[in-house]
C-alpha cells in the first residue's frame, strides 16, 4: 500500500452503484406495481414474504413498515405489558430499547463482548427475574449473537427470544440463517441495511403459527378481518412499492453476501498486514458476517475521523453513546451498569462498506487509516 493522497470522495454505502447494477429489474418491478395500482398489500407483498421465508428457513415471514415496527409488533404479539422486563443490550440503535419503553416495560441491560460488541450470553441468567418476559439479543454489525447459548438460557426459564437482526439479514450461524434462530427474528430493510429497500420496511420471522397470526393482525390495526378488531394493533404494513424493490434486490443478494464476506476478510487482512495494530471486529468461527458495518477500534477517534475526512474517506460511529447513558433511558438503569459497552462506544469507528466497494477504494481507505493513526501515535 502507498500513502493516501487526495482524490474523489468514496461513498460510505454505495447505493448508486447497486441501483445501476439492478436498474432494469427494479424499474420493471416498480412499473408493474404502478400498473396494477395495489399499493397496500399488493401481490408483491406476499411474493416477498414467501421468498424471504424460504431464504431464512422460517415458516412465516410477516412484512411490516420498518425494523422498529417489527420489534414493536413482536413484543405486542407476545403480550408484553407495563411492568414487564425485557433483557437486551445497551450497545445498539435506540429502536431496540425504544419499543420496550413504549409498551411501558423495562429494559434490563446485559453488557457486551469487547471484540464482537454482541451481548454476553453468560451474563443473562443473573438478570432474569419474575418480571422477565423476553430476551432480545442484537446481532450487531452483521454477525449473529451467541444464539444457541441465549436460547438455552431462555428455554430453561420458559422465555421467548427475539433476535434483533436489523443488521444481520443474510448472515449464517452454525449453518442456519439469521432471523430463523429463535422464537422470533426481526429485520429492517432501511436503505443502508444488507438487504434494503428505498424507504422504510421490515419483517418478522417465526415458526410459531399463533405468533405469526397475531403479528399479521396487529400490523393492520388488530383486524382479523375488515373492520373486526380482535386485538390492539398499529398501522404497520410495508407498502407494495418497497416490497418490489426488495424483490429486485434479491436477484443478486447471494452475490452481495459473498462479496461482503470477501471485502470484510480483505479489510481484516490488509489491516493485520499493515502492522498498525488497529483492532477489527472479531468473527466467531461457527458463524459468518454480512458486514452491515465494517468496524475497527481506535483511540483519539475524533482526530482519526477528521484525518480521514480530509482524505475524502467517510466514516460513521455505531454507536457513540450506549443506551444506558442516553438521557431518555438512563433513569431505567444504572449508567455505569455496562462498562464494556461504555468502553467500546468510545472507540468504535465504521469504515465504508458495501458490495460495490472496489479493491482500489479499499486499499485507499486502509492506507489512509494507517497513515492517520500512525501520525497520531508519533
Amino acid at each position: 500500500m502507498t500513502s493516501a493522497s487526495p482524490s474523489a470522495p468514496i461513498e460510505f454505502i454505495n447505493l448508486k452503484a447497486q441501483y445501476a447494477a439492478l436498474r432494469d429489474s427494479i424499474n420493471a418491478r416498480l412499473q408493474k406495481v404502478l400498473d396494477h395500482g395495489q399499493y397496500i398489500l399488493g401481490p408483491e407483498v406476499a411474493e416477498m414474504e414467501q421468498k424471504l421465508a424460504a431464504f431464512t428457513g422460517a415458516r412465516h415471514c410477516v412484512s411490516v413498515a420498518s425494523g422498529t415496527e417489527a420489534l414493536l409488533i413482536s413484543l405486542m404479539a407476545l403480550g408484553l405489558k407495563a411492568g414487564d422486563e425485557v433483557i437486551t443490550t445497551p450497545f445498539t440503535f435506540a429502536a431496540t430499547v425504544e419499543v420496550i419503553a413504549l409498551l411501558g416495560a423495562k429494559p434490563v441491560f446485559v453488557d457486551v463482548e469487547t471484540d464482537t460488541c454482541n451481548m454476553r450470553a453468560a451474563q443473562i441468567a443473573a438478570k432474569i427475574t419474575e418480571r422477565t418476559r423476553a430476551i432480545m439479543p442484537v446481532s450487531l454489525y452483521g454477525q449473529c449473537a451467541d444464539m444457541d447459548e441465549i436460547n438455552a438460557v431462555a428455554s430453561a426459564h420458559g422465555l421467548p427470544v427475539i433476535e434483533d437482526a436489523a443488521q444481520s439479514f443474510g448472515a449464517s450461524y452454525k449453518g442456519r440463517k439469521s432471523c430463523a434462530l429463535s422464537t422470533i427474528g426481526c429485520t429492517s430493510f432501511f436503505p443502508s441495511k444488507p438487504l434494503g429497500c428505498y424507504g422504510d420496511g421490515g419483517a418478522i420471522f417465526t415458526n410459531d403459527d399463533a405468533i405469526a397470526l397475531a403479528c399479521r393482525e396487529i400490523r393492520v390495526h388488530g383486524q382479523s378481518k375488515r373492520y373486526t378488531h380482535t386485538r390492539i394493533g398499529v398501522g404497520g404494513r410495508m407498502d407494495t412499492l418497497q416490497c418490489a424493490v426488495v424483490l429486485g434486490k434479491l436477484e443478486r443478494f447471494d452475490w452481495e453476501i459473498a462479496r461482503r464476506a470477501e471485502l470484510g476478510a480483505r479489510y481484516t487482512k490488509l489491516l493485520a498486514e499493515s502492522g498498525s495494530g488497529i483492532a477489527t471486529t472479531a468473527i466467531r468461527p461457527d458463524r459468518d458476517c454480512v458486514w452491515a458495518q465494517f468496524t475497527v477500534f481506535v483511540e483519539q477517534r475524533d482526530a482519526v475521523q477528521d484525518g480521514l475526512k480530509q482524505r475524502g474517506i467517510p466514516t460513521a460511529v455505531h454507536y457513540p453513546i450506549p443506551l444506558n447513558q442516553q438521557p431518555a433511558y438512563a433513569a431505567l438503569c444504572c449508567p455505569d451498569c455496562c462498562p464494556d459497552s461504555n468502553h467500546v462506544a468510545a472507540r468504535v469507528l465504521s469504515l465504508p462498506m458495501s458490495p460495490d466497494l472496489t479493491y482500489a477504494e479499499q486499499d485507499r481507505i486502509v492506507a489512509a487509516l494507517v497513515e492517520v493513526v500512525g501520525a497520531l501515535r508519533a
